[in-house]
């Protein structure tokens, strides 16, 4: 068995499979689904945001309001929740790939759960066994690198493959509930790729994140609460969060699912090795494609070539390898010029929240 201190190897380890909790999908009607990509692609800042909705469901408010308490009460909807641009408010933060003991990938997983700034850990069909998205905040002492030194520490991990992002071409977990496989597999215009420098922001901005950071309210005026605790008026919260959307701190406020039980019960991790004088062109292009969701360009290495990232979620495998077959046949990437890494176990899916002292509380208890 290859042991490399700090390389992927391409040999396949294959995870034990484990249930996951509240994995089963649930019945949808078409009004719940027209709803749900509704309160994915953005919940409006408006003081009646449900009211807004409703006129887009055809719906009158009481009934869009009473449908999505229910959705969250059976965990089909995880959260309605700002999402706010990690760099943008200058912490750091990278995908990273570790390789951990197989037969027992639970016990690094807890371990690595434990930070505030692990978002999402994932167990993968993969010799790197566990891969997970953590950030730190700009006045952390260990930073990034020493964070992970630690991790890797306390878990034992063989090793560790720190793969940030080099270009950001695109992330919008927005789940397709209407459409079949075609419109998951469809392109649409693609989008100029994302800045990632961080972006000036004050003590105000500071006090409206958490104010708002973490699930919001099924109310009529939801808004009016954080509003309040930041110590605005209603309306000047909404047009102080309209301007983080333009300078890029504030992402937008939207509905985020839990996948299996809207009935996505696949998630697979396409990698593609591209030509480097054509990753720009072509990583516009797959982030283009209806069914993925994150699409980065990281650095490759001598044993991992590949230099294009991109996450596709389907109703199952088959809908999956047909959204990633589709971007092959596209671009010609087949054989050795891509593989798929498909998620076997959720150990942790939050948003994160800024701006609090549980950062610094870990680095006591573990320097």
């Amino acid at each position: 068995m290859n042991r490399p201190v700090d390389g992927i190897t391409t040999a396949s380890a294959t995870p034990k499979l484990r249930s996951r909790k509240d994995g089963a999908a649930v019945p949808l009607d078409d009004t719940d689904k027209r709803l749900m990509n509704l309160l994915q692609s953005s919940f409006p800042l408006h003081r009646e945001p449900f009211g807004e909705v409703a006129a887009k469901a055809d719906l009158d408010t009481e009934e869009a309001m009473s449908r999505t308490q229910r959705l969250l009460d059976e965990r089909i909807i995880r959260e309605i929740t700002p999402i706010f641009d990690t760099r943008a408010l200058g912490y750091s933060s990278m995908l990273v790939a570790a390789k951990v003991d197989s037969d027992n990938p639970h016990r690094a997983a807890k371990i690595i759960n434990s930070h505030p700034g692990v978002s999402h850990n994932y167990l993968r069909t993969h010799e790197f066994n566990l891969w997970f998205t953590i950030a730190t905040p700009p006045d952390s002492e260990l930073g990034l690198a020493g964070t992970l030194e630690v991790l890797q520490r306390l878990t034992g991990a063989e090793s560790i493959r720190q793969l940030p992002t080099l270009t950001l071409f695109k992330i919008n977990m927005n789940l397709e509930m209407e459409g079949g496989t075609d419109e998951l597999a469809a392109s649409a215009e693609a989008a100029p790729p994302r800045e990632l420098e961080p972006q000036p922001y004050d003590d105000v901005d500071v006090a409206v994140i958490r104010a708002l950071q973490g699930p919001m309210e099924v109310t009529d005026r939801p808004y009016d609460g954080p509003a309040s605790e930041a110590g605005m008026g209603t309306e000047e919260f909404l047009a102080h969060l309209g301007g983080m959307v333009e300078r890029k701190l504030l992402r937008r406020v939207a509905a985020i699912l839990y996948h299996r039980r809207a009935g996505f019960s696949a998630n697979g991790m396409g990698v593609w090795r591209v030509p480097e004088e054509k990753i720009d062109e072509v990583g516009a292009e797959m982030a283009a494609v209806r069914g993925i969701s994150h699409c980065y360009q990281r650095p490759t290495y001598r044993d991992w070539p590949y230099s294009v990232f991109t996450m596709a979620h389907g109703r199952s495998k088959q809908e999956c390898d047909a959204i990633l077959d589709g971007i092959a046949e596209q671009h010609g990437l087949h054989g050795d010029d891509r593989a798929v890494l498909y998620s076997s176990t959720e150990f942790k899916k939050i948003r994160l929240h800024y701006f609090t002292d549980d950062y610094a509380r870990w680095e006591a208890e573990h320097r």
